[in-house]
């Protein structure tokens, strides 16, 4: 950045009485809907004999799988996460006591179209050992709310120092520095909200006694800006 100098050229970080220097802050809040939901999925077995916790884990790691993936259009990205299978000893005796093998696999899936969601999380939910944690609602990396909410903190610090000025019967002369200052900060809600879903079928056919869908309702994000900016101005009469 420019910075403002004595006439022998020596830089100073302060406006002189040629230039005085005013510096302002600029703040945006934006309050909007979200547009990506995540969710976490975990697979679970469990069994005396480890060949067979291995098998269901297996079994049932597929069947979650092939469950979200049949939401093709609303599933933006599906991974796995950690997998163990790991022995259980028992409490009493020695040696190594083994008393059953429990394993888990983590899968998380982000969808974009929530009209899916409450019927993916019901379905998901009613199958054996597995179990569903969120949504948590997030804006998407590249989304230009980001961007919406830089320009209006820009745009608050521009007009706050042209009132300060303007107090002084004055005007701007030019921008001498404007710092980011942790501009974006969105705010992914870590409680699981409700978001409403439509009830019809989505990705294959429901059976008849397939549990309701839930209505699920999205939590509104928060993205803030805030921008430092120092001006020089014309000298005031005083």
């Amino acid at each position: 950045m420019d910075h403002l100098a004595e006439p022998d050229g020596a830089a100073v970080p302060y406006g002189t009485p040629g230039a005085p220097r005013l510096a302002v802050t600029g703040e945006a809040r934006l309050e909007v809907d979200p547009e990506i939901a995540r969710i976490h999925v975990t697979v679970n077995s469990r069994d005396r004999d480890r060949r067979k916790a291995l098998d269901d884990l297996t079994r049932r790691n597929a069947q979650v799988l092939d469950l979200v993936k049949s939401y093709a259009e609303a599933v933006e990205q599906l991974q796995t996460g950690s997998l163990s299978l790991r022995p259980q000893f028992g409490s009493k005796g020695r040696g190594e006591n083994v008393r059953s093998y429990h394993g888990h696999v983590l899968i998380t899936a982000v969808l974009g179209d929530f009209t899916a969601l409450g019927e993916l999380v019901t379905r998901l939910a009613d199958l054996d050992l597995t179990s569903v944690d969120g949504p948590w609602w997030e804006l998407r990396p590249d989304s230009p709310v980001h961007g919406e909410a830089r320009n209006q903190a820009v745009r608050e610090a521009v007009q706050r120092a042209r009132a300060y000025a303007a107090a002084l019967d004055t005007r701007l002369a030019a921008l001498v520095e404007l710092a980011d200052i942790g501009a974006e900060e969105p705010r992914p809600q870590g409680m699981p909200g409700l978001m409403r879903a439509r009830s019809a079928a989505y990705g294959g056919e429901m059976a008849e006694d397939a549990a309701a869908p839930l209505d699920l309702e999205p939590r509104r994000q928060t993205v803030y800006a805030r921008v430092n900016a120092r001006f020089t101005m014309h000298p005031p009469q005083l």
